[in-house]
């Protein structure tokens, strides 16, 4: 019999073991019964096929990619007797052969691997049903990789969001309960910002005006801490948004505001019995200000045998851009700017636009979001760093360590973690051209998850930790020698820390 394109849809209905323990056999009849109304109800409407019924889990089939992951967020969104049990669901999209009543292929088997790792209540989906249905009518958002029993490798899992659902992802919870989060409302003033904020866009068009100027308003920020809230997004404004490195936070304006006060409340319960530190500023004995880019020196292991970065006119660094305002690149025998619009001072000299100019020592560049100090660093490995430091800052209180990382733990200051390979210029051989397909960049080579530890020991003097073993931290110190920090190591105000890409300079609060 052949075979036909069909997505696959699993449902199971949560708590269903603990019903049977705990009724009597008309219950169980009555349930299954509802369950059975409830599921023929769901696909007489959505175009769907029953396949298979156990009772609490059905197997059904589909024409439509689109119609299966309706019909999935509809039973999840409702589950049986007023949310008393709630479902879940797995969908995956491919090739099924129907016979005897019964259907197989790879789309069956995870379609039914998925579904074993969905929580109730939520819809999970493969990778081939994201391509196969209308992106435009269904609210969605990734959930991670996962190996899943009879397929090589990992594989991408999505979740569909319905109406009323918004599950907030780890950094936002995270920022939320340090008491980091900002709102920025449509028709609102951007609020007082506290150190490492974390900031989301609440009720914006994408790519929007008023959102344009919204982002303008903003100090610099790593954009891993933008978000915006949308439900529905059309595929071009999703692409245009996250390729930035920017985040989305999945549900509708009143399902978010519902769930971050949830948050809030379970923060409020437990701060009776732990202290939460909301904003350390006041009394920090120290600041570390996030305060330029570090370049560092190539080759680089037989992978990297070149790179550059863009300014942007917010003074943000990325891979890439199409409209920046300068251009850094790095080569073995030297660093070069180019200036990308009019106007880009190189020591008192305007530059022509796209003729590049090597940076000496001590080189001072004069930018639209302001001046760029340039120190070289020969012999070492850093080609340089370009220091410019930001509003960007945290406290560092005596007795509690201060992390720098891709994911610090808090009270942290999240180093930047661009994507894309755009900037690379990879070397010739094999190690280059495997660390290239395993999505290499220069952020995550660099800069580890939890990769410094900075304590106060008063008078203006610090204790740097290393916490990566393999990362490493640097201390620029005041005679300009680059020092690598082993295992810890005294700082002072207005040495520079060393981390992966980033520059962060210490100094004493108010200065």
């Amino acid at each position: 019999m052949p075979t036909k394109l069909r997505t696959v849809l699993f449902t199971d209905l949560a708590g269903y073991t603990d019903a049977v323990a705990r009724s009597d056999r008309h219950d169980i009849r009555n349930l299954i019964q509802e369950h059975e109304a409830f599921t023929q109800d769901l696909l007489s409407r959505h175009n769907g096929i029953p396949v298979k019924n156990l009772g609490d889990s059905y197997m059904c089939l589909f024409e439509s990619a689109t119609d299966a992951l309706r019909a999935g967020m509809e039973a999840c969104s409702k589950g049986l007797r007023g949310g008393k049990f709630g479902i879940r669901a797995g969908c995956a999209t491919g090739d099924v052969e129907e016979m005897d009543g019964d259907a197989f292929g790879d789309a069956v088997n995870m379609a039914a691997r998925i579904i074993g790792k969905a929580p109730s209540g939520q819809l999970w989906f493969s990778e081939s049903t994201r391509l196969c249905c209308n992106l435009s009518e269904v609210a969605w958002e990734g959930v991670g990789l996962f190996s899943l029993k009879g397929f090589p490798g990992e594989q991408g899992v999505y979740r569909a969001v319905h109406q009323n659902q918004c599950i907030l992802p780890d950094p936002i919870k995270k920022s939320l309960r340090a008491g980091k989060l900002c709102l920025v409302r449509e028709g609102g003033h951007l609020p007082t910002l506290p150190p490492d904020p974390t900031v989301i866009f609440v009720g914006f068009n994408p790519g929007s005006e008023s959102l344009r100027r919204a982002l303008a308003s903003l100090p610099v920020i790593d954009p891993g801490k933008i978000w915006l809230s949308a439900f529905q997004l059309p595929p071009l404004d999703r692409h245009e948004w996250v390729q930035t490195g920017r985040g989305l936070v999945i549900g509708s304006t009143e399902s978010l505001q519902r769930t971050l006060e949830d948050v809030r409340q379970q923060v409020t319960m437990a701060a009776g019995t732990h202290t939460i530190i909301l904003d350390a500023s006041e009394a920090a004995d120290m600041e570390i200000v996030m305060a330029g880019l570090a370049l560092p020196a190539v080759p680089m292991a037989n992978v990297v045998d070149g790179y550059s970065y863009d300014l942007l006119k917010d003074g943000r660094w990325v891979n890439h851009s199409s409209d920046p305002v300068l251009r850094i690149d790095v080569s073995a025998d030297a660093v070069r700017v180019t200036a990308k619009t009019a106007g880009v001072e190189l020591d008192g000299r305007v530059l022509p636009v796209s003729v590049p100019s090597v940076l000496q020592h001590g080189a001072e560049l004069l930018t639209p979001s302001g001046l760029i100090h340039f120190h070289s660093l020969p012999a070492t490995a850093y080609a340089g760093l370009l220091v410019a430091p930001t509003a960007l800052k945290m406290g560092v209180v005596r007795g509690q360590q201060t992390e720098l990382g891709r994911e610090p733990n808090h009270p942290g200051l999240a180093l930047p973690d661009r994507k894309g390979q755009e900037n690379v210029r990879w070397c010739s051989g094999a190690r280059a051209a495997k660390a290239r397909e395993g999505g290499f960049t220069l952020d995550r080579a660099l800069a580890g998850r939890r990769q410094t530890g900075v304590e106060s020991e008063g008078k203006g003097v610090v204790r740097v930790n290393s916490l990566h073993d393999r990362c490493a931290t640097w201390l620029l110190r005041e005679n300009g020698n680059l020092h690598r920090v082993e295992t810890s190591a005294q700082a002072n105000a207005g040495e520079l820390i060393v981390t992966g890409t980033s520059v962060v300079q210490l100094r004493s609060p108010g200065g």
